[in-house]
């Protein structure tokens, strides 16, 4: 049977150009669909990649779709990399917090962004999948969206689909960590195991040696400069404007990185930009980060907005421009794509690749929620893709797990139920918001923002709030002033 591939968020202004790059160097007879709810992003992802295919002689045929079931039957692999809302409604998700005093570099996967993420992803992930027991019931489905473990394991709960999920976070940081130890990553073996942005590595070995001991001294020197007095934020200034999170992680400082794994012996990865947002109360308030203020002046998240808005902005130009693609189009590039056509080959060739991705804890770690979704080394050949074995967690670690997965409990069922009550409880669960009537507050300042794309929340959001929203609104520029301080009155710190 002829490989169809289903590429579901196809206006993604990164993942698609890249994935269909690694597909046309592949060279192996496929369809690709790709579908998208915005017919400007689809028609830009159509034709980028028509460029990329005929520039690349690549044997694929590209099919564009406003409507999934349109292409879903006969597909062998769904992709999703969806984000309902788009970076408009990432925005709020950062800049209401913020409002409050609680401050994301990130606000995709935990915090209060994550939960109100949550909320506008998993309905349309459950479409998704019923859509696919119907059409292509046999087809492989890889998320790549986030909140990444509420969305595959809400999939998995509510549709018995069992969703792979991936991401390029832990591969990218065991790159980093060969690069500290002066070696190769193929030279070296990982073990770990968390949920996805918040994955604890507990050993690096190479040749069966442990390279725990220099990765301790490395540790060691990294916060020596820290207690030395210096904030951090002047290693970001020092950074530059552009590129902040990238510049300062490239300089091996991670204060939070280093700081968990001297008390925890285990090195939370995807590093600093992640996992602080698993540990707000720690490090996600005003100047709390080391001297520094994450997402403002630390890891610039209207950085993160307006790389993205750029880089779509090239993507369409290039897109629709009568000349040929620039290079780097054409060129490898490392990315939340990059495993994907590896998985492929490894399933029809049954070559026992060994990635890491997110599936069914079911009995990894037997002191977690089996159907909880952990991210670790899993093993891709003709069965498909499975856990290899993990050692056991100590009950530090399982502690700073087991509370976040019964917050994703807790979010899929505020989603599914459109329940503003659970929404708040799972706020409260989250630990940025330390008060009960706060968490009630900002649930309705989130729901307020987002109740376009909240269907199952209509009518549960209390009234005046709606109202509120749309007067900050227009009295505020469309929300450009909306990431200030803390609303008066209401402090949730």
């Amino acid at each position: 049977m002829k490989e169809k591939i289903v590429l579901i968020g196809a206006g993604s202004a990164i993942f698609t150009q890249g994935l269909v790059r690694d597909l046309a160097v592949r060279a192996k007879p496929a369809v690709l669909a790709l579908v998208d709810v915005d017919p400007q992003a689809l028609e830009t992802a159509d034709r980028l990649a028509g460029k990329i295919v005929d520039a690349l002689s690549a044997p694929i045929t590209v099919e564009a779709s406003l409507d999934r079931r349109d292409v879903l039957a006969g597909a062998t692999t769904v992709i999703t990399t969806i984000a309902v809302g788009g970076r408009r409604a990432w925005e709020a998700d950062v800049f209401v917090p913020r409002r409050f005093g609680v401050y994301q570099p990130v606000g995709d996967t935990a915090m209060p962004g994550g939960t109100s993420r949550a909320l506008r992803m998993i309905p349309v992930m459950l479409d998704i999948a019923r859509d696919m027991l119907d059409l292509a019931p046999e087809a492989l489905f890889v998320n790549y969206a986030n909140p990444m473990t509420a969305i595959c394991q809400a999939v998995r709960k509510h549709t018995g689909v069992r969703v792979v999920g991936l991401c390029n976070g832990v591969a990218d940081r065991q790159r980093t960590i060969a690069r500290l130890l002066g070696k190769k990553p193929s030279g070296l073996s990982f073990s770990y195991v968390g949920i996805n942005h918040l994955t604890w590595l507990r050993e690096v070995r190479d040749n069966g040696a442990s390279e725990k001991p220099r990765l301790k001294e490395i540790a060691a020197t990294r916060l020596a400069l820290l207690r030395r007095g210096t904030p951090i934020g002047q290693h970001f200034e020092e950074a530059g404007t552009a590129g902040q999170a990238e510049a300062l992680e490239l300089s091996d400082i991670m204060p939070a990185t280093w700081a968990m794994f001297e008390l925890f012996d285990a090195i939370p990865l995807p590093f600093d930009r992640h996992i602080v947002e698993f540990f707000p109360w720690l490090f996600c308030g005003p100047a709390q980060y080391y001297g520094a203020t994450l997402g403002v002046d630390a890891y610039s998240f209207e950085n993160t907005i307006r790389q993205g808005d750029i880089i779509y902005a090239e993507m369409q130009e290039n897109a629709f421009s009568p000349h040929p693609l620039p290079k780097q189009y054409l060129e490898r590039h490392i990315g939340e794509h990059e495993n994907l056509v590896e998985v492929l080959n490894a399933i029809e060739d049954d070559s026992g690749l060994l990635i890491s991705a997110n599936l069914p804890n079911d009995g990894l770690i037997p002191d977690l929620p089996a159907r909880s979704y952990l991210e670790a080394p899993a093993l891709v050949d003709a069965r498909g893709v499975r856990h290899a074995e993990v050692e056991p967690l100590p009950p530090a670690l399982l502690g700073t797990l087991s509370t976040r997965l019964q917050w994703v409990e807790t979010v899929i069922e505020a989603a599914v139920e459109g329940s503003r009550t659970k929404f708040a409880q799972a706020l409260i669960l989250d630990g940025a918001v330390r008060r009960v009537e706060a968490a009630r507050h900002m649930a309705d300042e989130l729901l307020a923002a987002q109740m376009e794309h909240l269907p199952q929340f209509a009518g549960t959001i209390r009234e005046g709030y709606v109202a509120h929203a749309a007067s900050t609104e227009s009295q505020e520029g469309g929300g450009q002033n909306v990431r200030s301080a803390p609303v008066e009155g209401n402090p949730l710190r």
